[in-house]
């Protein structure tokens, strides 16, 4: 019984390839001078990164952090106030073509016809038609506090537009305090204009 190795069981010389007759591991082929390809098992195509987009090119997923918002032009910034203003003047040209001293163009005051007494806003047609014709001094003797508001409201409206062509927020936002000292104000102008000695400021 021959106790040689078999030609499979050889061992390999060291510099040289395996031996005659033995099988290379599987996915390994001996390369042309000899040397053995390196070790371990072959890289499976499921472990492979997933081909990307080219070089310099967007993604199919969107950027990390998203673009600025375009800054709304000076024309669409303004658009609110000057929509008010517009608003504001078209109403004073009706009422300044229509003579509130003239009966039977705008309604009565309710509180007026059924108790006779003058509320905060009586008179303020009448003041709206002699400001709107530059008659300031009728205007205030027919409602002082309408007058006032007028000049209120020029001085926030024109703040408002100087903001807004700027792109600043306009933040106007009155305390309750506030809101309360004009209805006590309101109160009292209502209380003394139905007495005889504030006859000076009824309509």
């Amino acid at each position: 019984m021959d106790a040689s190795p078999s030609p499979a069981a050889a061992p390999s010389t060291p510099g040289h390839g395996p031996a005659p007759g033995a099988s290379a591991a599987p996915g390994h082929r001996p390369a042309p001078d000899g040397s053995q390809p390196p070790s371990g098992p072959p890289p499976v195509p499921g472990n492979l990164p997933a081909p990307g987009p080219p070089a310099g090119q967007p993604g199919p997923f969107p950027p990390v952090f998203p673009p600025a918002p375009v800054p709304a032009s000076r024309l669409r910034r303004i658009a609110a106030p000057a929509g008010v203003m517009a608003g504001v003047l078209g109403a004073f040209a009706l009422v300044g073509s229509v003579d509130p001293n003239e009966p039977g163009h705008y309604p009565v005051c309710p509180l007026l016809r059924l108790t006779g007494v003058y509320c905060p806003g009586c008179g303020g047609l009448r003041s709206a038609y002699a400001f709107a014709h530059g008659d300031l001094g009728t205007a205030f003797d027919s409602n002082a506090p309408a007058v006032i508001g007028y000049g209120i409201f020029a001085v926030v409206w024109v703040l408002w537009m100087v903001r807004a062509a700027a792109g600043k927020p306009a933040r106007f936002a009155p305390r309750p305090v506030h809101w309360w000292a004009i209805g006590a104000v309101l109160l009292i102008f209502t209380v003394v204009r139905n007495l005889p000695f504030g006859s000076a400021l009824a309509p």
